[in-house]
């Protein structure tokens, strides 16, 4: 398996390099009231709306310091995710230093994914040339009500996707 990786604070942390669909500079975000903290807004990305979950917030309970090396990962959430939607729903995350792809296959497992359920979306943790490396599992970074809103979005009149009904002309 082939990884992404990047930095929150002093750690090293990683995505499969899979769902990654590109890494931007850091772009600014719409704050979108009552969402939780971690949750810096919403971007547009090539004609979408997605949501940009800042990494620092989440794991360190504080912004990332907006640098150069500041980025935004671009990520297409797990099929987990999907609802009926006719895109596969997205998700940018706030890191740092977001500069290498490594694979997995030399890695030496060292710790199984802990089941935290204040944190389900920290995975396993790996040692790769060296460094120890944590997974993130990204189908568990969102609450499951904003996930299923991504995986089957509003539609006229705030109804859910797919599912709802179309209006019909009089």
């Amino acid at each position: 398996m082939q990884l992404l990786t990047f930095t929150v604070g002093a750690e090293v942390y990683a995505v499969a390099s899979r769902l990654v669909v590109e890494v931007l500079p850091l772009v600014p975000a719409r704050p979108i009231p009552h969402m939780p903290p971690f949750v810096r807004g919403i971007f547009s990305y090539r004609g979408r709306i997605i949501p940009l979950v800042d990494l620092g917030l989440l794991l360190l309970g504080r912004p990332l310091h907006e640098r150069l090396s500041t980025r935004v990962i671009v990520i297409d959430l797990p099929a987990a995710c999907a609802g009926n939607g006719p895109a596969v729903p997205r998700l940018g995350m706030v890191a740092e230093n977001v500069v290498s792809f490594c694979t997995a296959d030399a890695a030496t497992p060292s710790l199984p994914a802990w089941h935290m359920p204040d944190a389900p979306y920290l995975g396993r943790v790996l040692r790769i040339d060296g460094r120890t490396v944590q997974l993130i599992a990204t189908e568990h970074l969102l609450p499951p009500a904003l996930a299923a809103v991504l995986a089957d979005p509003p539609v006229d009149g705030g109804q859910q996707g797919s599912s709802a009904p179309s209006p019909r002309a009089p």
